[in-house]
């Protein structure tokens, strides 16, 4: 074996022994996964690794070194058409002569800098080669390993997960090869349902990498990690064949996995083959990225316990992770209405036991709603109007005998909903709204002044942190205080549907609660039109927002260089609603009146519009026209019955829309309350920023309020910040979100269900707002920036009031969260564009320019199928 090196940077050849996880920029994540798992005793083939010095002394003066190569194609050739530096052939040489002195079979493998690493595999994307013997075909096997670290693949990947190619390098690992009489590869949580210690194993006869290119029908096996039991099998190939493994072989290597994936903390993707004499050899472990972080209670309990976890920030249509100043901001929050119902925290700081963090994502521990009879009747209806989907598979959960209901769960209900009625007044606000709508939005606009008026005490950073923790406290028992009025309307609109069972169709209800007043954000949106509606009258202003870029127009507005009209226009509109934001429910996002890019960006959108065409405003108005001729359709139908039930039917149904539109306020009061949170928060970053405990005044959103006010005693917390910022954006990367997760890991969508699928390229959901639309499909994921034409499609993860400026000139809507009554679905029907919610999988399914028709009335969504 070649000499080791205690300083693998230093090195061109390291022996896969001496090699660790702080090696990883030597050696690549292969070669140091390898060496942890020899450090940890597991049985793996001897070999020695050529490090990325090497590879760097082989391009050193060439265009990729200097970064010149952007063109995958052009790289390769380069790396190809490089002399192989006489240093590292004769280092080479050594190392195979001491590994098999009798030119032996080797297998030649890549790991790349960027590989195997926790947020990222990069499986299969850079080369292997299997029994190479003799000197000349290895060296010719690492420097075609070297050029695969340039193939259209990896670099696809490479920028997928956003990382530079500039500074990445590739390693080589050699080791012995394996007889093998089977081998394959076995993942220690199951990658599909991402359910924890049930290991996943498939196997084939001969060599591993059949298995793993896909090129050949493994055995296939799940095994319970815990007792060893096999829960499924299925036979590969042909049936007279013999499995690959025996099922003592099949629980020895789920064993095996379990000690790696205990070695290395989490769950773990192994390469695995067994040789002619029945030995088990590890020949790689990576861990499984695309598993979802099963959410962390702030109060543990024994792990025995069997919880749900539901994804709150995402049923508020926040995909993107959340900072950890915004999780602090939810804690108090939190805390806040537990005050409601008379269980006030210790501590308003820690917020409820129930919030569990998995994925820089919130989520609730809703264990006691699904084992309470009043929880499973009430919790599934709730869901049905905001988040149908997560209805659904909430539903799917009753079945399981770990969730049965418990015993006195009513009684603990009733004090909590008792409390809360009496502490915000329920009956006598409700009744309010029913008798006289207009006292009630009289009553909800004295809350958003009540809101405005509260301010923050001076004095010291920790008090003014304080003083952020109480505002935001204390502006919870706001929020109910303005429900109860949208709540009365919904039970109208519900009563009306029952009055007038069997003679509406589908649509019918939808079409009533079009355009209804007194919803802060339709106002919004449509204030925000009107800002276009003027800067299109404006030469000067018209040609701005035709030509410049959003930031360039946000830094001319925050300089007031603006062509007049457009900077009065905008500043009377932040004046308004520079409060709101994208993922507003963030304390740590910026405000549009802090960074008002994307609103220009929008208007730049809008300007785009046939000036023909419907304006918002018209689609708004005769969308009001269009709900008041189906009140007047219905109780005709009503009257058919008697003048009892029609009179009742048009009480109902005009009490709703009178109301439904106030459903955002207890939001909209919430996000009122954090923009003077965030205006203090902002002044405390830029003082500690100034004395050098953080390194940029915005790092701030990424501590905690007990960590702020260390670093105002003196903390330096900048390295805490790097490591949650690293984080942060691997976490903004990833498409996909659980709207549930169980503690074990499981996804319960994930699970299969034995319903017939729908044929390829049909997607269902919840009917929205009415209408079909064929038209191409924009695929986005974060609205800042985002560019949307007039006509496209919108196909969405999940929306917020941030989003709905898209809404205007959009010619549907396909979302992946919602309900018939989530934010979108309300704007959607408002502005008269066909939408469908709660559609599983959207974003991945479909492809931005695919053609994509909408049926808004009956749920569907249809779009090229990979068969078309």
């Amino acid at each position: 074996m070649a000499t080791a090196t205690r300083e693998p940077h230093r090195a061109l050849v390291v022996d896969l022994a001496e090699l660790s996880a702080d090696d990883i920029a030597a050696v690549g994540g292969k070669a140091a996964n390898l060496g942890e798992l020899i450090r940890a005793g597991f049985d793996v083939p001897p070999g020695f690794c050529v490090t990325t010095e090497a590879y760097r002394r082989a391009v050193r003066g060439s265009s990729v070194e200097s970064g010149e190569i952007t063109d995958a194609a052009a790289a390769r050739a380069a790396v190809l058409a490089a002399a192989l530096p006489e240093e590292v052939a004769a280092a080479v040489r050594e190392a195979y002569g001491r590994l098999e002195p009798g030119s032996g079979p080797v297998a030649v493998r890549s790991s790349a800098t960027a590989e195997d690493l926790p947020g990222a595999s990069f499986a299969g994307q850079q080369d292997t080669y299997l029994d190479v013997a003799g000197i000349d075909d290895v060296l010719d096997a690492v420097h075609r390993c070297w050029a695969s670290l340039w193939t259209d693949r990896a670099v696809a990947y490479r920028t997928a997960q956003g990382i530079d190619g500039a500074g990445v390098a590739l390693a080589v690992v050699v080791q012995r090869m394996v007889d093998a009489r089977s081998a394959g590869v076995l993942f220690t949580a199951d990658p599909v349902t991402g359910r924890r210690r049930q290991a996943v194993l498939d196997a084939a006869r001969g060599l591993g990498e059949a298995v793993v290119s896909g090129s050949v029908d493994p055995d296939h096996f799940v095994v319970d990690t815990a007792t060893g039991r096999i829960l499924d099998r299925r036979r590969g190939g042909s049936a007279e064949e013999a499995a690959s493994v025996s099922d003592v072989q099949v629980r020895t290597l789920a064993a095996l996995g379990d000690r790696v994936e205990r070695s290395f903390g989490r769950p773990q993707d192994i390469e695995w083959a067994i040789g002619a004499d029945g030995h088990a050899w590890l020949t790689q472990s990576r861990p499984i990225t695309t598993l979802f972080p099963v959410p962390v209670r702030d109060a543990p309990l024994p792990a025995a316990h069997t919880r749900v976890y539901f994804c709150v920030s995402l049923a508020q249509g926040l995909h993107r992770p959340i900072t950890p100043m915004g999780v602090a901001a939810f804690r108090v929050i939190g805390s806040g209405f537990l005050d409601l119902i008379g269980r006030r925290p210790a501590r308003i700081v820690d917020g409820p036991g129930a919030f569990a963090i998995g994925g820089d994502r919130i989520f609730v521990d809703a264990t006691p709603i699904v084992r309470s009879a009043v929880g499973r009747e009430i919790m599934p209806r709730a869901l049905d109007v905001m988040e149908a989907r997560s209805a659904v598979v909430l539903r799917r959960l009753f079945a399981d005998p770990r969730l049965s209901v418990l015993p006195r769960s009513r009684r603990r209900f009733a004090r909590g909903f008792l409390h809360l009625a009496v502490r915000i007044r329920l009956p006598l606000i409700v009744g309010q709204a029913i008798f006289s709508p207009a006292a009630a939005q009289r009553r909800v606009r004295r809350l958003a002044r009540e809101v405005r008026a509260r301010d923050i005490p001076g004095g010291d950073i920790p008090t003014r942190v304080d003083g952020v923790v109480d505002l935001l406290f204390r502006a919870m028992p706001l929020a109910p205080r303005s429900l109860p009025g949208a709540v009365a309307g919904f039970a109208m609109l519900g009563l009306a549907g029952r009055l007038l069972r069997g003679s509406t169709q589908p649509g019918d209800l939808q079409a009533v609660l079009r355009s209804v007043p007194d919803n802060v954000t339709t106002e919004m949106d449509l204030e925000l039109w009107d800002v276009a509606v003027r800067a299109r009258r404006d030469a000067e202003s018209a040609v701005a927002l035709r030509t410049r870029g959003a930031r360039d127009l946000a830094d001319a507005y925050s300089a007031g260089a603006l062509p007049a009209v457009l900077q009065r226009a905008m500043a009377n509109f932040l004046a308004r609603y520079g409060h709101r934001a994208v993922a507003e429910i963030d304390l740590g996002m910026p405000r549009w009146g802090e960074d008002p890019a994307h609103l220009f960006g929008v208007l730049s959108g809008y300007l785009r519009l046939d000036t023909d065409a419907a304006t918002p405003a018209q689609h708004f108005a005769e969308g009001a026209r269009d709900a008041e001729a189906m009140i007047d359709t219905l109780v005709r139908r009503a009257r058919e019955r008697s003048r009892v039930r029609a009179a009742a039917v048009g009480f109902c149904l005009r009490r709703a829309r009178a109301l439904v539109g106030m459903r955002e306020m207890p939001k909209f009061l919430m996000i009122t309350a954090m923009r003077r949170a965030r205006a203090e928060l902002v002044d405390i970053g830029v003082e500690l920023a100034a004395a050098g405990r953080i390194a940029d005044p915005a790092d701030v959103f990424f501590l905690d309020f007990e960590e702020t006010k260390r670093a105002a005693a003196g903390s330096d917390l900048r390295a805490t910040v790097g490591e949650r910022r690293d984080r942060y954006d691997a976490e903004l990367r990833r498409r996909h979100v659980p709207r549930m997760l169980l503690s074990d890991g499981t996804e319960p969508e994930a699970v299969g269900t034995g319903s017939a699928p729908d044929r390829p390229g049909t997607l269902r959901g919840t009917p929205a707002s009415a209408g079909s639309v064929t038209a191409p499909a924009r695929v986005i994921l974060d609205p800042v920036g985002a560019h949307l034409e007039p006509g496209e499609i919108l196909i969405a993860p999940s929306t917020d009031p941030g989003w709905t400026p898209l809404f205007l000139t959009a010619g549907g809507l396909v979302m992946e969260m919602g309900g018939a009554n989530s934010h979108g679905a309300v704007v959607a029907r408002e502005y008269g564009i066909p939408a469908v919610v709660g559609v599983p999988r959207a974003t991945e399914a479909i492809t931005t320019g695919a053609e994509v028709t909408v049926d808004g009335a009956a749920g569907v969504v249809t779009h090229p199928s990979p068969e078309d």
